[in-house]
């Protein structure tokens, strides 16, 4: 399934007869399903082939699930749901994509009760120890195998932030081994106890912390949150020649709202003629969206005054001309809660051999 058939936002169904996988390679964007249902099952599936493996990629499944294609099934306000999650969109074709109901009842109460249980996926316990899955600020009331009696404290600002402070108070000094996710996307990090720098954590694993903890002990992991441009394998067809936007967990889209006036999703591009560093801006944005860290980037707009509106033409050799223009992305999970307005995750490349280099 995460071979080549699920979404770069965690969903899964890509046919809407049936809801149902389509072939290898099979994911249109504008033609996704995507059910939100589907989502929240790739995401218990993935929570049970966790705990019997214990394996790091299980998790990261669960939280590109549960940030992307699941968060986005719900209206921030929490009034309108999603049956399907497409991963692009155009309002002109008279679709509407949320709704306060459906006639085929199972997405929103799906929703609602998986929210309602997020608590249980933070952690697990093991003969050994402590395992932490997911982050965000939350206290832990519990006990492990042995007995005992354990808390743990997480205080970050997470998934906006990548510095997560986690303290660990057993009831009385005690031996055991709290193991500590480090997501597949962290490709740069630091974790420290107590202050002192530990070696050995790697993307996408588990990293194993054994030690003698006491009250007062602190792990601080710290991981870097550059935004990363994700290319589809060549056989995706759908997706050839573009890019999605992912920072932290978070996969990105464009509504066409935030771009300037009279520029359309379907003229735009990415431009890789930049330097790495300079390619993508953060700001966070109290004030929209509930509170979201969107992404700025100078990209290009085809030049309509060049461009031919035949629908095919003689290969000249020749690119298109374009002109810059300023592009905002915002996390996929908030699109459809303004006004309807085109929404597109994969966006073409200007330079896509610059992706080879």
């Amino acid at each position: 399934m995460t071979g080549n058939k699920m979404y770069v936002t965690g969903g899964v169904g890509s046919r809407a007869a049936g809801e149902a996988f389509g072939d290898a390679y099979e994911l249109p964007n504008y033609r996704a399903y995507g059910e939100s249902c589907a989502a929240i099952g790739n995401m218990m599936w993935n929570w049970r082939m966790l705990a019997a493996t214990g394996d790091a990629k299980f998790t990261d499944v669960i939280e590109r699930a549960l940030y992307n294609g699941i968060n986005s099934g719900m209206s921030l306000d929490g009034t309108l749901y999603c049956y399907r999650n497409p991963l692009a969109f155009d309002p002109s074709n008279g679709d509407k994509v949320r709704n306060p109901w459906y006639d085929t009842t199972c997405c929103p109460p799906n929703l609602e009760r998986t929210f309602a249980s997020l608590p249980g996926y933070f952690y697990s316990t093991s003969s050994d120890g402590i395992y932490l899955h997911l982050y965000d600020n939350c206290e832990l009331d519990w006990h492990l195998e042995n007995g005992t009696d354990l808390k743990v404290t997480q205080k970050t600002n997470y998934p906006w932030d990548g510095s997560v402070e986690i303290a660990v108070v057993p009831a009385a000094a005690s031996h055991f081994t709290f193991y500590l996710r480090i997501p597949g996307w962290a490709e740069r990090m630091q974790v420290s106890v107590n202050g002192k720098a530990l070696a050995g954590a790697k993307p996408g694993e588990y990293l194993p912390i054994q030690r003698r903890w006491s009250p007062g002990d602190a792990i601080r992991l710290q991981m870097e949150m550059t935004p990363q441009m994700i290319q589809a394998n060549p056989r995706l067809v759908d997706d050839t020649g573009r890019v999605a936007i992912q920072r932290g967990p978070l996969v990105y889209c464009m509504e066409e709202l935030d771009q300037p006036n009279g520029v359309a999703l379907t003229d735009v591009a990415v431009d890789l003629g930049q330097e790495a560093g300079a390619l993508f801006h953060g700001e966070l944005r109290s004030d929209l969206l509930g509170g979201v860290h969107v992404l700025r980037h100078m990209g290009a707009v085809y030049d309509k005054t060049s461009s031919s509106d035949t629908l095919y033409s003689r290969y000249k050799g020749e690119p298109a001309k374009t002109r810059r223009v300023p592009l905002t992305f915002i996390p996929y999970y908030a699109w459809a809660n303004r006004q309807a307005t085109p929404m597109q995750v994969w966006t073409p490349v200007l330079k896509p051999s610059a992706l080879n280099a």
